[in-house]
């Protein structure tokens, strides 16, 4: 974590301050040491992911890494694997800020071993609607929920000598036009909710890095893309929360040179080229950079390097890495939410299982991680099957999809069905063409990835032909997913073509991770053979270098969803246990596009109505990072909810069912009933590029109480697998900075336990009609507080939650700063935003 100013009386850190201010001077000479080029060059990086070295000074190369739900490395290495995290709503869901300490230590860990020295996580943006395409990468609706577990995350991280990057600064809230929008948002609503978690991470948690986003934002002093929005890169976050640290932009969200240099901006991503390099040193010689603001700049770099660890005479003494090998299985289980439990089955008597029905797409191909950028190549996940074999040796399990949900078809199997057209020999042939379609360079493969990178400058397309035995009789389904201009043919025919190309902006839409194709249809009576035969446009992306991408799919004959369907309920009348696994996948929620809907995709809907009607026990596991209608859900007996579990999902699953962890996760956002009750129903900018943030303040479960309609689960809500009686709650400390309150609970039901005692604040004039004379508009409730605690059957405990002085704050507009409207306030204690239990007061 980052030292703190220390008064002369704290003689303990003294040695810790001295070495900064030591640091500091040593900065201030190396900086000294580079003429106007050398500064230059350390604020742009050397490739995607690394930066500039500088050997005269003993500036070794810093590197970067995705990272919300592991770290993925830098790309240097073929094949390169990583551990796969739970995703962050994941980790919120536990309300635990002594495991998100864990996981943070943990990202340590890994970044060190893939040798990477910043980690572009956490993403501290709120959950402000169910249809963003990045809402499984954030940690809650709620900014103080959002604040105390991503604080804790970057704290550990840190401490193991690693960068944290908070993204993304700020109101990058959706993926439509993501890169263009202007989000407007009122002065209060922007301290108050968007910018708190960001607040909070620097000036109480003291975050190295902050990245830029791609959007504009008006924040009613100024309207401006966020990477060279001088009120809130400058006077928000440099001079009023002091923060020292680099202010990185979102790759290639950095469109100008001066304007993103005087405006607040300190590293241009991705590298090399990009505005500024040779242009900011132009603009510094003709005065529109002074070359002051450059220095800034360098020392806020060089200061990185020092933490972690990146020049040699200031590196810090090495700590070792942390390990914690069973943390990734126990977050997935523990954050696991029990939406409903009639009679509270779970767990499950593992002796009383013989036959097990697994059913539903996502338990045929369970959905770990969510697409985009945060995507990290696992060496192994566990299956949901694997993981129930392995707990239930004695036991059958069998595996049904009911229905595909997916929109697109399989990967082609190259290596069982493709064949070189002129050789023979398995697999693909992918040339290289130039221009005039002269090859320039051609190759076999059996294991091509669908992509083709580091393409030479001359090369204008890339041409992939394949010899495809087809042997099952029926409809074979057969297509090509791509972007930019492209031709398809099938036994010579064009089947279909695109003519529109692509540049950089398939990267920044990430429309290249799951690019849509129609299929041609292929009657196959006898076994025969097909010829297909693709172009596909070298794709020049600015820093990304130059790709072409291209899938093949081929979807088999086979059952129809009807009798998909069917033979999962044949199967499920048939067993002792019943799950079913349904949920999202990377067509769904994805970085790069917002969801249009919230309903399930495809038919599962369906197939959970007809598993239920014949085996009313059935355990229905929802396998989603955000919200999803859940039409069945009062039918259903059970009802998990199981986040994107990371590498450790069929593992996790088996040890919630059968009782080795308990699924004692609360929601950390509200599950709607009607999509039309949602207060924020869509993330789409007007006609004028401008999203509006309407809610003001009332985002989430906020606008969810003013409205009062009724969820399907609440905000906070969470059955875990025993009962809890809240007995007393007693303010114990009361200062000017905080409220502490002690709340009693006992643990009435059958076996030990986890509760999350949750504290919620309501304004002096909460109930009234309209806020009085000079009041401001005020939640119905906001979260001010929580606490995790454990107790065996029967016992009772006492929860501790500290109310911060910030939680009664709001912000005067006309003042601009934080004040305390007068009053008494209500303190609401319960299990979720709507189960509240006990109460106490406080005036302030």
């Amino acid at each position: 974590m980052t030292p703190r100013p220390t008064s002369s009386t704290e003689t303990s850190v003294l040695p810790e301050a001295t070495a900064r201010l030591d640091a500091e001077a040593s900065i201030e000479q190396l900086l000294g040491a580079l003429d106007l080029e050398g500064k230059v060059r350390l604020l742009t990086g050397e490739t995607s992911w690394r930066l500039f070295a500088h050997e005269q000074i003993g500036l070794r190369s810093m590197a970067v890494s995705d990272g919300p739900v592991g770290v993925r490395g830098t790309g240097e290495v073929p094949g390169e694997t990583s551990l796969l995290f739970p995703s962050p709503s994941a980790l919120s869901a536990t309300w635990d800020t002594a495991l998100a300490s864990r996981l943070g230590s943990l990202f340590a860990a890994e970044a060190r071993r893939h040798g990477v020295d910043v980690v572009l996580a956490p993403q501290v943006n709120l959950q402000r609607t169910p249809v963003a395409g990045r809402h499984y990468e954030c940690y809650s609706e709620d900014p103080l929920l959002t604040s105390a577990i991503s604080g804790h995350v970057i704290a550990a991280m840190q401490d193991g000598g690693v960068g944290a990057c908070l993204k993304h600064f700020v109101a990058n809230d959706s993926e439509t036009q993501r890169t263009e929008y202007l989000a407007h948002v009122d002065e209060r609503t922007l301290r108050e909710v968007y910018l708190a978690p960001f607040e909070h991470a620097v000036r109480e948690v003291g975050a190295w890095t902050v990245m830029a986003a791609y959007n504009q934002v008006d924040d009613g002093v100024l309207a401006a893309p966020a990477t060279e929005h001088t009120h809130l890169l400058r006077d928000v976050l440099k001079e009023e929360w002091g923060f020292d640290g680099v202010v990185v932009s979102d790759w290639l969200a950095t469109r100008r040179t001066a304007e993103s240099a005087n405006g607040g901006l300190d590293l241009v991503m991705p590298g090399p080229g990009g505005p500024w390099e040779d242009r900011l040193v132009a603009a510094v010689r003709s005065g529109r950079v002074d070359e002051s603001v450059v220095d800034d700049k360098v020392r806020r770099v060089l200061r990185l390097a020092v933490r972690v660890g990146a020049l040699a005479e200031l590196a810090p003494e090495p700590m070792p890495p942390a390990t914690d090998e069973t943390l990734l299985r126990e977050l997935a289980a523990r954050a696991t939410v029990v939406v409903h439990d009639e009679n509270h089955r779970l767990p499950l008597d593992p002796a009383a299982v013989r036959r097990v029905a697994l059913i539903g797409p996502n338990a045929f191909e369970a959905f770990v991680q969510g697409g985009g950028s945060a995507h990290v190549n696992a060496a192994h996940v566990v299956s949901p099957a694997e993981g129930l074999r392995a707990a239930l040796p004695h036991a059958e399990v069998t595996v049904l999809r009911g229905g595909d949900a997916r929109r697109h078809a399989p990967d082609l199997d190259i290596v069982g069905r493709a064949r070189d057209p002129r050789t023979g020999e398995p697999g693909l042939r992918i040339s290289t063409l130039d221009a005039a379609g002269t090859v320039l360079a051609s190759r076999v493969t059996t294991d091509w990835d669908g992509w083709e990178r580091e393409l030479p400058d001359v090369a204008a397309a890339v041409l992939v032909e394949a010899t495809v035995h087809l042997a099952e009789p029926g409809e074979h389904r057969i297509g090509l997913g791509t972007v930019g201009t492209w031709t398809f043919e099938v036994d010579g025919v064009t089947v279909a073509r695109g003519d529109r190309p692509a540049g950089a902006e398939v990267v920044l839409d990430s429309s290249v991770n799951s690019p849509d194709g129609e299929p041609a249809v292929v009657l196959v009576a006898a076994p025969r053979d097909v010829e297909l035969r693709a172009t596909l446009q070298n794709i020049r992306a600015q820093a990304y270098g130059s790709f072409a991408r291209g899938v093949l799919r081929h979807a088999l004959p086979g059952l129809s969803v009807d009798d998909e369907i069917d033979a999962a309920v044949e199967a499920a009348a048939q067993a002792d246990l019943v799950v079913v696994v349904v949920g999202t996948n990377d067509e769904v929620e994805s970085e790069g596009w917002d969801r249009t809907s919230l309903a399930l995709p495809g038919r599962q809907d369906d197939l959970v109505a007809r598993v239920l009607a014949v085996a009313p026990d059935a355990v229905v596991v929802v396998n989603a990072g955000a919200p999803v209608l859940l039409p069945w859900l009062e039918t259903a007996r059970t009802v998990l909810w199981t986040w994107f579990p990371g590498e450790e999902c069929g593992n996790a699953l088996a040890d919630v069912l059968l009782g080795v962890t308990e699924p004692a996760g609360r929601l950390p956002w509200t599950l709607p009933a009607r999509e039309a009750d949602v207060p924020v129903p869509h993330a789409r900018p007007g006609a004028d590029g401008v999203l509006e943030y309407s809610e003001g303040v009332h985002v989430g479960y906020r606008g969810w109480e003013l409205s009062r309609a009724r969820p399907a689960a609440e905000f906070g809500h969470g059955l875990g697998w025993t009962s809890w009686q809240y007995e007393d709650v007693t303010v114990v400390e009361e200062t000017a900075e905080h409220v502490v309150l002690a709340v009693d609970v006992t643990n009435v039901g059958p076996r030990r336990g986890t509760e999350v005692v949750q504290v919620y604040l309501e304004a002096p004039d909460a109930g009234a009609e309209a806020p009085g004379p000079g009041a401001p508009d005020r939640p119905v409730r906001w979260l001010a507080g929580f606490a995790t605690v454990q107790a065996d059957a029967g016992d009772r405990v006492t929860a501790t939650v500290r109310v911060a002085r910030r939680a009664f704050e709001t912000w005067d507009v006309t003042a601009h700063r934080w004040v305390t409207p007068p009053g008494t306030y209500l303190f609401r204690v319960g299990r979720s935003v709507r189960d509240l239990r006990l109460a106490t007061a406080t005036d302030r």
